[in-house]
């Protein structure tokens, strides 16, 4: 598990954000002002079901110090498959689930959740893991979720709002990558791919441009998450997509690491 913190005053007022996957689990304490406190991450050796994810969730946190303050505010980040997007003009509360089936496989039993961006007149629903939602309503008491495209979304409008032209967002993750795409700010594209190997993740970004005739020699690529100029998966990607740059936002920074890595963890605090 990977820790990174500075001296803590428990009294001290801060912000707690939760990332939550299926192979790993990210926390990173705030100050109200920004100042990074506390950072660690858990990254699994295969993929765990919601049940053996409390588990983890319940140890981590149980044996962090950093954790057991009282935070002013907890905001819990679901970065999952298991979302769709529907235009809010045609999205029932009641069959929220109806809409889930066509491209996730669900069950009966399970909860359904979903976050309104208003601005772009779409719903994102999604399944979050009761369970866990429960451990953290007792750890902390009331606590803010999202899906992870949720805030992924709602942040980069704020960058693209006045933009005139087209600009492809890569969030990377380790095994995993959400590509959203915005036209003239409007939002054309967001969806979540696994990948195992480079050729698998260039082979998604590029079936992503292909799908809205973009070209990839020409548009602008902006890069946040897991990803450096250092590492395999930016070689290929720069081998094919040559407009290439990484997010430049000012957000709290961890010592060692850019600003644009962790960044769904920055931009809920």
């Amino acid at each position: 598990m990977t820790k990174k913190s500075n001296n803590i005053n428990t009294d001290r007022p801060s912000r707690l954000s939760v990332q939550i996957t299926l192979t790993g689990l990210s926390f990173l304490v705030s100050s109200p002002d920004g100042e990074v406190l506390f950072f660690s991450e858990k990254n699994f050796d295969s993929t765990l079901t919601p049940e053996e994810l409390l588990f983890e969730l319940t140890d981590a946190i149980s044996e962090e110090e950093s954790l057991q303050a009282k935070f002013e505010s907890v905001n819990l980040i679901y970065t999952t498959h298991n979302y769709t997007l529907v235009p809010a003009n045609l999205f029932d509360e009641d069959k929220a689930s109806e809409y889930l089936k066509f491209n996730t496989k669900i069950l009966s039993s399970d909860y359904i959740s979903y976050d309104e961006i208003e601005s772009q007149n779409t719903v994102i629903i999604y399944v979050p893991f009761i369970n866990i939602n429960n451990y953290i309503f007792e750890k902390y008491g009331s606590f803010n979720y999202y899906h992870a495209s949720t805030l992924l979304v709602k942040d980069l409008l704020n960058i693209e709002k006045h933009s005139r032209s087209t600009k492809v967002y890569l969030h990377v993750l380790k095994d995993q990558f959400e590509c959203i795409i915005f036209t003239n700010g409007k939002l054309q594209l967001c969806n979540s791919y696994s990948y195992k190997t480079t050729e698998d993740f260039i082979y998604h970004v590029l079936f992503c441009f292909e799908q809205l005739k973009l070209n990839p020699d020409a548009v602008e690529t902006v890069l946040c998450g897991s990803i450096t100029a250092e590492n395999d998966l930016y070689d290929i990607l720069y081998t094919y997509v040559r407009n290439v740059s990484f997010i430049d936002r000012s957000l709290p920074q961890l010592a060692d690491e850019k600003a644009h890595q962790h960044y769904l963890l920055k931009t809920a605090l």
